[in-house]
């Protein structure tokens, strides 16, 4: 009894959640960490925990295809990931050759019309990895519904440094002027073929670190981040709902800002012309005074005072001249 009314409640919040999803991010990139201490948590091996952790990324497909999303990149093997011990990687690298091949022939990328691509140095990587992902993207090389970007032996400084050494060898050889390093020509050299700004990066696992993913496309376009405590095995559709609210309440609140800095610009550009106006205005009454001659309180005292001096002078002589007549 008490399962069933969980589910039902599950299911009111989930729900609830989608409801409220009203501009969801046209680009989501996802750090699935937590496979290996989702694996000693439970005391499974290593390479179990990639394999649910695998599961978790089908259904969050799904998911973004649920949402309208359209283009999500996934952190599967970083170069720091080369560190570890080699049984592990094997294992790994097995696992990655297998879920290339197996997720480019299955119903949900045909049907869902999803693109694949992998990104990141790939020739560090064995032959057979590589060769699953160059069938990955020639099985899927038509579609453009969802882009999937897979980055392999991906490293986010190596990437920018190795786009710098291009773009300062060209100009050292008179290939390219420095006038002409310009954001499309760096993007050009990052990839084959051109990704989106990345709108929502998701970290599983707890961990709060971006990890160099995707530095350019997504902290130079300040993507909202969203961390969650489970591990990425343990990731379910209520914490991506969640993730896509906080992009979007992220996208509110920088709404919000540049509405508020208008306003203020606005504001500042009236109360300076205010005072244009009034300094102009009092700059030519000045000027008007000026002209015409207009009198002061001093000059007015003064002209006064003459006039009372004539006045006694013509009253004495007017008094003389009398005097005279007798």
């Amino acid at each position: 009894m008490l399962g069933k009314i969980r589910r039902r409640f599950r299911r009111a919040y989930l729900y609830e959640l989608k409801r409220r999803i009203e501009e969801p991010p046209d680009h989501v990139a996802i750090i699935q960490d937590g496979n290996r201490r989702y694996a000693e948590q439970h005391g499974m091996e290593p390479s179990d925990g990639h394999v649910e952790g695998a599961d978790t990324t089908e259904d969050v497909l799904h998911w973004c295809q649920e949402v309208g999303i359209k283009e999500v990149t996934l952190y599967a093997f970083s170069t720091e990931n080369f560190d570890r011990p080699d049984h592990e990687l094997q294992e790994l690298f097995e696992l990655l050759t297998e879920k290339l091949y197996s997720f480019a022939d299955a119903d949900i990328v045909h049907d869902e019309q999803i693109n694949i691509r992998g990104l990141g140095d790939l020739n560090q990587l064995p032959q057979r990895v590589i060769d699953a992902v160059r069938y990955a993207e020639a099985e899927t090389a038509q579609y453009s519904d969802l882009q999937l970007n897979i980055a392999l032996a991906y490293g986010g400084r190596n990437e920018l440094l190795k786009t710098a050494r291009e773009l300062a060898s060209d100009v050292a050889d008179n290939k390219l002027s420095p006038d002409d390093i310009t954001v499309s020509e760096v993007e050009d050299r990052l990839y084959e073929d051109p990704i989106r700004d990345v709108d929502l990066v998701i970290r599983s696992g707890g961990d709060k670190r971006t990890s160099n993913f995707l530095p350019w496309h997504a902290n130079g376009n300040e993507a909202a981040v969203y961390f969650c405590t489970p591990y990425w095995p343990e990731f379910d559709k209520p914490d991506f709902f969640r993730a896509i609210r906080t992009y979007e309440s992220r996208k509110e609140s920088w709404q919000k800002e540049q509405v508020e800095r208008t306003v203020s610009l606005i504001n500042a550009l009236v109360v300076s012309e205010y005072k244009e106006h009034e300094n102009t205005i009092r700059r030519l009454r000045q000027q008007i005074r000026g002209d015409t001659d207009t009198p002061t309180r001093t000059d007015l005292n003064s002209s006064v005072s003459t006039d009372n001096q004539h006045l006694e002078t013509e009253t004495t002589n007017t008094e003389t001249l009398t005097t005279s007549r007798k």
